[in-house]
């Protein structure tokens, strides 16, 4: 095992169920991880596990070299938990449960105080600490709850479902937080069942069903499984030339089938293509405007629901 967090052979069950079945993983150090699976798919049974926050039966976890059941304290001080549940307390104002789990984690005097103060201004509450939460949206409560699980500077930061039921602002603010703790060097797994999100962030991805991987690698990686070709509709005029440009595009590198139906040019194409100025080229050579295009490439959703038989819901 190599990666910064490894699971080898990872078992959880329940009487005779596998919650998680002989799983292995490998997270490297700074990368943004996606954890998908249908619900029932043992991604809170692994994370439970990978936080220390539950045990397991058998197989290995390891965080930065750490052994999770035999160095449990030093592992716990790595780790950030971000729960998908609002985890605070309701009587304390947004300072007061920041300082509160902080200290958890040993942080004391003016340590302690700096490491508030930059958690609040970093999910953009500096300004309403002295808030309590329920006077605040779920947008404000969802970025609390951020700022108590990464108060202590961890370097390996879980987040399950971190966007649920915010506004478009927040969710953008979350996703941007992320994105720079990535940049500053920590390493985060990252549930959601907004596959956009997870496209926009994740450097790689795995998918979990029944408690077993079913597949993992980047997004096009991912697609690639299930399909290797994207189509595109361009809108035209047509006019004496479609037979010639039917030949054309056929003769094209990238194009895999072109049909033609009512000024609809349809074309099949190798998923790796980049370039439609050759295609464009084509079209206009003979005479055709190019009224609209349309991308039909393949997306995460429909990768999943290839995979697991299931939507992410």
């Amino acid at each position: 095992m190599s990666g910064y967090v490894s699971i080898e052979k990872l078992v959880k069950m329940y009487g005779d169920f596998y919650a998680v079945d002989h799983l292995s993983l490998e997270i490297e150090e700074g990368e943004i991880y996606g954890l998908l699976g249908p619900n029932g798919a043992g991604k809170s049974t692994t994370l439970s596990a990978i936080s220390t926050l539950n045990s397991f039966d058998s197989g290995d976890v390891k965080i930065a070299g750490y052994d999770i059941v035999k160095e449990k304290s030093k592992v716990k001080s790595l780790i950030g938990m971000v729960p998908q549940e609002i985890a605070i307390y309701r009587h304390l104002t947004a300072y007061e449960n920041v300082k509160f789990f902080a200290s958890l984690y040993g942080l004391r005097g003016e340590k302690l105080a700096k490491a508030v103060e930059e958690a609040l201004e970093f999910v953009g509450l500096k300004e309403k600490q002295k808030m309590k939460p329920r006077q605040m949206s779920g947008g404000m409560l969802r970025r609390l709850n951020i700022a108590c699980g990464i108060a202590h500077n961890p370097k390996l930061i879980i987040m399950d479902e971190p966007t649920v039921g915010v506004d478009a602002q927040s969710r953008d603010h979350i996703l941007n937080s992320i994105k720079i703790l990535k940049e500053r060097g920590a390493t985060v797994i990252y549930t959601s069942h907004n596959m956009n999100e997870v496209e926009e962030i994740c450097d790689r991805i795995a998918i979990i069903d029944h408690g077993k991987l079913i597949a993992e690698g980047t997004k096009q990686e991912l697609v690639s499984l299930v399909t290797d070709l994207k189509a595109i509709n361009i809108m035209t005029r047509l006019n004496s030339n479609v037979e010639k440009l039917k030949k054309e595009l056929k003769l094209l590198p990238y194009v895999i089938n072109v049909s033609i139906k009512e000024s609809l040019i349809h074309l099949d194409l190798a998923l790796n293509c980049e370039n439609l100025t050759p295609i464009l080229n084509c079209i206009s050579d003979c005479q055709m405007p190019i009224l609209s295009i349309e991308s039909e490439v393949p997306n995460l959703d429909m990768t999943f629901l290839s995979l697991t038989g299931r939507e992410l819901r």
